[in-house]
């Protein structure tokens, strides 16, 4: 089990890692922060990039900010680090 903080772009046109925001990796999100759409599709796309069931994945922090902290099983943080490599995509 491992904590991931990330910073959550809501509005964008796709959902993708887009670099970093203040050390923390910056993910835009295509839903809107309007209840729990941005979240959801947050955890979604932390789900397929990691493979890791989205049931499996818990938002400890962070639900009406844009950074955010998961709690997800089965990855070290370096691990999920290098998957989420914004130089990656």
């Amino acid at each position: 089990m491992a904590l991931i903080t990330v910073y959550c772009q809501p509005g964008a046109r796709q959902t993708a890692v887009s670099g970093l925001h203040d050390g923390l990796i910056k993910i835009k999100v295509c839903a809107p922060p309007v209840d729990g759409a941005a979240n959801r599709e947050l955890k979604r796309f932390l789900s397929a990039k990691l493979d890791v069931a989205e049931s499996r994945i818990t938002l400890t922090c962070g639900e009406k900010s844009r950074i955010k902290q998961f709690d997800i099983p089965a990855h070290t943080v370096e691990a999920m680090m290098a998957i989420l490599n914004p130089a990656n995509d």
